[in-house]
């Protein structure tokens, strides 16, 4: 039996969608203070981090063997007083965990699933096409010089791992233009979006164009590369790129996306390949 637990964003409700289709049993479960986007019509067990030794028998109880985290979560908050007699144990542990980065951490939440027999599993694990082939999506094509930037994108990203900051950044001329870090891929791009000269048809965004001209940006043109970052826990926190991703991509005047094959989601792919046939922007897989 598989327990699905649900954050943010499109793919819970993808993974809901699949595993209904399939005829697959799941308990739907979500953090009680966690917002979430998914939508079904079967009952939802709620948890806290306090209780999270209850949870884990009450899913011992329901023959639940894996687990899957689904949907971006952000940090819990901790109330000392509601932590039950079954969680008090884990306790040492879980203050660790907040005290380390956030791949840390997650191995660490990991592992007390993995020590009750219940095995975490990606979001590629239970539905395997949502990784895209290695390989290109659309008819565009990246130049030479876009590949450089790629390669020079996956360094960025190798050497942020260290900091355990982020999972993309935007590259051109094989210099990177904006990195990623806790608010995520759209708030980097939209900080870029902010400091450009102008919007790819042209219009000048809010009289910022004299300081980004200061500053040596590029009206338009770069790439968006997104990777898991070396050692990175895929189980729970594989990057995501979709439809959204590829929109603002257009607004910002990026020329294409480069990710990693097989370590990166691409949600909703019939949607993302018209979206970037229409706008002519690569979409590489890259080995």
């Amino acid at each position: 039996m598989l327990a699905l637990v649900v954050g943010e964003g499109a793919l819970p409700e993808l993974l809901m969608e699949h595993l209904s289709a399939t005829n697959t049993p799941y308990h739907l479960c979500q953090m009680e203070w966690q917002g979430t986007d998914a939508r079904d019509d079967q009952p939802v067990r709620k948890f806290r981090i306090e209780t999270l030794g209850s949870f884990i028998e009450w899913l011992k109880q329901q023959g639940v063997d894996r687990i899957c985290f689904a949907g971006r979560v952000d940090r819990p908050p901790l109330d000392p007083a509601l932590i039950d007699p079954q969680t008090m144990p884990l306790v040492p542990r879980m203050m660790q965990a907040l005290q380390v980065g956030d791949d840390a951490a997650l191995r660490l939440v990991l592992g007390f699933f993995e020590e009750a027999g219940i095995r975490p599993v990606g979001a590629h694990e239970v539905q395997p096409d949502i990784l895209p082939p290695a390989g290109f999506i659309g008819s565009a094509r990246p130049t030479e010089a876009h590949e450089r930037d790629a390669d020079r994108g996956i360094e960025v990203i190798a050497a942020m791992a260290a900091a355990d900051v982020g999972q993309a950044c935007i590259v051109y001329n094989r210099q990177p233009l904006v990195i990623e870090a806790q608010p995520g891929t759209d708030f980097m791009m939209q900080s870029l979006l902010q400091e450009r000269v102008a919007l790819p048809w042209g219009r000048n965004l809010l009289g910022i164009s004299k300081s980004a001209r200061a500053k040596g940006l590029p009206s338009k043109g770069g790439v968006l590369v997104k990777a898991a970052k070396p050692g990175q826990e895929l189980r729970i926190d594989m990057p995501a790129i979709g439809p959204d991703t590829i929109l603002r991509a257009v607004q910002v005047g990026l020329d294409g996306i480069v990710v990693e094959a097989g370590r990166v989601i691409l949600l909703q792919p019939s949607i993302c390949a018209k979206l970037v046939e229409k706008h002519g922007l690569f979409l590489w897989a890259r080995e």
